[in-house]
C-alpha cells in the first residue's frame, strides 16, 4: 500500500514539475540521445535469442536422433 501511495506522489510531482518548468525541450533532447541506444540493444537482444533458438533446435534434433538410434540397438 505504501508503495502505491509513494509511486501516487512521485507521479504527481514529476508531471507538475514536467508541466509547469516546461521540459519539453529537455525531454526532446532525451529521447534523442536515448532512443537509438535502445533500438541497438533490442536489436542485439532478439539476435542473441534467434541464435540461441537456432542452437537448441540444433541440440534437440542431435538427441533425438541419438534417442532413436539408441532405441534401434535396443530392439
Amino acid at each position: 500500500m505504501g508503495s502505491i501511495i509513494g509511486g501516487l506522489v512521485a507521479a504527481a510531482i514529476g508531471l507538475i514539475w514536467f508541466f509547469g518548468g516546461k521540459l519539453w525541450f529537455e525531454l526532446w533532447v532525451v529521447v534523442k540521445g536515448v532512443l537509438p541506444l535502445m533500438l541497438v540493444g533490442g536489436g542485439l537482444v532478439a539476435i542473441i535469442a534467434g541464435v540461441s533458438s537456432i542452437k537448441d533446435k540444433i541440440v534437440a534434433k542431435k538427441e533425438e536422433a541419438a534417442a532413436k538410434a539408441s532405441e534401434r540397438k535396443k530392439e
